[in-house]
């Protein structure tokens, strides 16, 4: 319905292009409705020109939406133009101090082929999880954030041989559950990373209670799946790219690698986005997860 931004938000010609109707945070108290804040934790490169990757399909929940957009102290952003960190976003500590988190969202990152001790922010990231698994509804881990929470349920991930990039078919396991539930029974969506998680190491983690399996591809393995509290929502593929995005790492890759691996069902001189509906779903289903998650917990949500 609305998301709630401020009159000096970098993004807004590209949210109102994009016809998503916004309000600034002055007219939103007047109006006396209270949003689902979902906090925001972005360490995608190039940060600043992703962050429509999120709002957009928020932006287009029948609720008022206040992202909150959290940086990492351990962090350096270096491919992010100067002094947006500071401007736009704060420390999770800050997000939460004043009013808690309905839902938090934690983006992808370039270091999957990296063990996550090495990562030089995974402790922050880590205590973050942490925290939020017993304050926060529900996280939703994208790419290797989603490696991230598997790997905080005891399964690894492992290193590709090459990428594993392009658009990929997927096939809905639980229609019963609260967020896949209302995805179609195959679907598409980018995948893009170098790492993976063994069929049989999460098949056990199922077996043992640890996970619920929600979605898998051939080519993609167990790509979404919840932690038996399903505090822990994860997807390994990226369903908030736009088809820009997509095409842009494609013709980077293309330039950059020594055997470059060709795009799967995917042209990036010609990029028709084949996973929108998917995206819309898959958020829409996640807000009102948390939503409902809140309202229950609360009695009466006020």
């Amino acid at each position: 319905m609305t998301l709630i931004l401020r009159e000096d938000y970098h993004g807004l010609p590209i949210v109102e292009q994009n016809r998503l109707r916004w309000i600034p945070p002055e007219r939103a108290e007047r109006q006396d409705i209270r949003p689902l804040r979902i906090g925001i934790l972005n360490i995608m490169p190039l940060g600043e020109q992703y962050e429509f990757n999120i709002l957009h399909p928020l932006g287009l929940s029948v609720l008022q939406i206040e992202p909150i957009w959290i940086r990492l102290e351990s962090h350096t952003y270096k491919t992010w133009l100067p002094d947006h960190v500071e401007k736009v976003y704060v420390t999770f500590q800050e997000a939460v101090r004043q009013q808690p988190l309905d839902g938090l969202i934690l983006t992808g990152a370039p270091v999957e082929t990296i063990r996550f001790e090495d990562v030089n922010y995974w402790e922050e990231t880590s205590t973050i999880l942490q925290e939020a698994r017993r304050t926060i509804s529900s996280t939703l881990g994208l790419c290797w954030a989603g490696f991230a929470m598997a790997y905080m349920e005891g399964v690894d991930k492992f290193n590709y041989d090459h990428k594993l990039f392009g658009v990929y078919p997927l096939r809905n396991l639980d229609p019963t559950h609260p967020v896949t539930g209302e995805l179609d029974d195959e679907f598409w969506c980018p995948q893009s990373r170098h790492a993976g998680l063994a069929d049989e190491a999460m098949e056990q983690a199922q077996h043992d209670g640890r996970l619920k399996l929600l979605a898998h591809g051939a080519d993609a393995g167990y790509a979404i799946f919840a932690t038996a509290d399903d505090r822990f929502l994860a997807h390994t593929g990226h369903p908030e790219y736009n088809a820009t995005r997509l095409a842009d790492e494609a013709e980077r890759d293309q330039h950059n690698s020594e055997v470059p691996v060709p795009a799967a069902n995917f042209d990036f001189h010609n990029p028709v986005n084949r996973w929108r509906s998917h995206r819309n779903n898959f958020f829409g289903q996640w807000i009102r997860h948390c939503y409902m998650s809140i309202s229950f917990s609360n009695g009466n949500r006020s």
